[in-house]
């Protein structure tokens, strides 16, 4: 797997062998960044974050800086790794902890996001639960976008704090986008 733009175009990044882990692909990381506005200056987190391949994209495309958050300590290692591998260890920070105790530390911080991505184990309901986690609204910049990587089988739930703004399928995988409601 290779980062497919920006100053670290080409470098190749290291997954562990896991069946834990399911690496974004190279054309929805390229599709989700031909979408998204430009990175530069923007402040990203990546929940779920496994090998770090999203977060290190958009620090590659010049987002100024990017938060991990991985639970599985091997994949946690393993992004680490590559953030030192393309230069942005001193760009980014990794929490390793779950989903919910990141976005609980990181919503009292008073940091906001211009982009959040998400992509949790499929078909296991992490979709629903995270969406629905209190500090996650807090988390987002006021024009920010939350992003979910996603199986197609999964229904995302109709919540109050966001709306859906866009849904693109690839093959079994859907990347949604959703913005602050109101």
């Amino acid at each position: 797997m290779r980062i497919t733009g920006g100053s670290a175009r080409g470098r190749k990044i290291y997954a562990p062998k896991s069946d834990l882990i399911r690496v974004t692909s190279d054309r929805i990381r390229e599709a989700l960044f031909d979408i998204l506005p430009p990175m530069e200056g923007t402040l990203l987190l990546d929940i779920y974050a496994g090998t770090g391949s999203v977060g290190i994209e958009a620090l590659s495309r010049g987002s100024a800086g990017a938060v991990f958050i991985e639970r599985e300590p091997g994949h946690a290692e393993a992004l680490e790794k590559n953030l030192i591998l393309c230069g942005f260890d001193t760009a980014s920070e990794v929490l390793e902890t779950s989903a919910q105790r990141g976005i609980r530390l990181l919503s009292g911080r008073e940091q906001r996001f211009d982009v959040i991505f998400a992509d949790p184990p499929y078909d296991k309901g992490f979709v629903a639960e995270t969406l629905s986690l209190s500090g996650l609204s807090r988390l987002i910049a006021e024009k920010g976008v939350l992003v979910f990587e996603h199986s197609f089988r999964e229904d995302i739930p109709a919540l109050d704090m966001f709306g859906q703004v866009d849904q693109r399928r690839y093959g079994d995988t859907v990347v949604s986008f959703f913005k602050l409601s109101g």
